[in-house]
C-alpha cells in the first residue's frame, strides 16, 4: 500500500523466506519492494537492555544501520518500543542521539479532531525539568514542519491550570519552557488537552503513556458499551442501523491508525514507531508520516533550534 501511494522503495527487513513468501500472495507488479534478511527478531517480551547487544543481527539493527548509513531515509517498526529506542541510541551501529538532546523521546499525534501532539509517550519514565524543556523544543518543531502549524502552541500537562499546581517536575519545568522563545500557554489539563487548548502537550514519558492507555481503554469501553445498548431492543437497534454513518465518522475520527505511529524525536535519524497491533493501513500511515519527517528535515531543524536555545 505505502509502495502503491507514495512511490517510494521500500525495504522490508527480516526474514526473508517468510517475507517473500508474505509478499507472494499480493500484487506487486510495477512497484519498489527489497527484502533484506536479518536472522534474529526481537520479541515484545525481550528486556531492551539485553537485546541492544545481545542480538545484534535483528531486523531492528539491521533496519535501523541502513538509516545511520544513509541507504534508508527513515525506519518503521511494529516492534518493541523500548528496543527500539536501544537500539537507536547506538552510536556505533545505531543513529545515536541528536548533539545536545539529553533524551529522545516518542511524541504521538492524539487521536482527536485537533490533533495535538502528545510527548513524552513512554521512552523516560523518569524525567527533570530540562528534559521537559526538550520535549517542548522537539515537539513544536515537529508540529510546525509536519503538521504545518505556525508558531505551535506548547503545554504541560498538569492536574490544574495554576502554575501553582502539579508536582515538582512541572513547577520547575514552568520558568524553563516560559523563558525558551516557544509560545508556551501555560497548564493545561487532561481535559482542555483533548478540547485541542494547544498543540504541543509535554509531560514524562510514565503519565503520558498513561494518558494514551486509558484513552484507548475508555474509547473500546464505550464502543463496546454504545453497541451492546444498541442491540437491547427493536427501536435501539433501528436508531443504530440509522445513525451508522454518523457512528462511522466519530470513530475514523478517533482511530488511532489513522496516525500511524509515534516518531521517536532526538535521535540522529527518522525513526518511527507504530502500536503492536496495527493493521495494514495504520503501517501505511506510519510509512507516510515516515516520509513527511524525512522530506521536512525535522532531525535537522531539532539540531538547529537545539543549539539556537543552548544549555537549560
Amino acid at each position: 500500500m505505502a509502495a502503491r501511494e507514495f512511490g517510494d522503495t521500500i525495504i522490508l527487513v527480516g526474514d526473508e523466506q517468510r517475507i517473500k513468501a508474505e509478499l507472494s500472495k499480493h500484487d506487486t507488479a510495477g512497484l519498489t519492494i527489497e527484502v533484506l534478511h536479518a536472522s534474529e527478531i526481537i520479541t515484545m517480551e525481550d528486556k531492551p537492555s539485553q537485546v541492544v547487544k545481545g542480538k545484534p543481527d535483528s531486523s531492528m539493527h539491521v533496519g535501523i544501520q541502513l538509516v545511520q548509513s544513509k541507504q534508508a531515509d527513515a525506519f518503521v517498526t511494529a516492534g518493541n518500543t523500548g528496543g527500539a529506542l536501544g537500539v537507536s541510541m547506538l552510536r556505533q551501529v545505531g543513529l545515536g542521539r541528536i548533539k545536545g538532546v539529553k533524551r529522545p523521546a516518542l511524541g504521538v499525534i492524539f487521536p482527536t479532531k485537533e490533533r495535538p501532539l502528545l510527548i513524552d509517550n513512554g521512552a523516560n519514565a523518569d524525567c527533570r525539568p530540562e528534559y521537559l524543556l526538550q520535549f517542548g523544543i522537539m515537539g513544536s518543531l515537529y508540529v510546525e514542519r509536519v503538521l504545518g502549524i505556525e508558531n505551535p502552541r506548547v503545554a504541560l500537562i498538569s492536574n490544574g491550570e495554576e502554575e501553582g499546581k502539579g508536582n515538582l517536575l512541572i513547577k520547575e519545568a514552568i520558568p524553563l519552557l516560559s523563558a525558551s522563545g516557544l509560545n508556551y500557554v501555560g497548564n493545561i489539563e487532561p481535559k482542555e488537552f483533548m478540547a485541542g487548548a494547544a498543540d504541543v502537550a509535554v509531560t514524562d514519558g510514565f503519565t503520558g503513556n498513561i494518558m494514551i492507555k486509558m484513552a484507548e481503554a475508555v474509547a473500546s469501553h464505550m464502543s463496546a458499551t454504545i453497541r451492546d445498548e444498541m442491540m437491547k431492543g427493536l427501536f435501539s437497534a433501528l436508531g443504530g442501523v440509522l445513525a451508522r454513518s454518523a457512528f462511522r465518522r466519530v470513530r475514523a475520527q478517533f482511530d488511532s491508525s489513522e496516525v500511524g505511529g509515534a516518531p521517536l524525536l532526538g535521535v540522529n535519524g527518522v525513526v518511527v514507531v507504530a502500536h503492536g497491533r496495527s493493521n495494514a493501513y495504520a503501517i501505511k500511515q506510519a510509512v507516510g508520516q515516515a516520509r513527511r519527517i524525512a522530506e521536512q528535515a525535522v532531525v535537522e531543524a531539532i539540531a538547529s533550534g537545539l543549539e539556537e536555545v543552548g544549555e537549560p
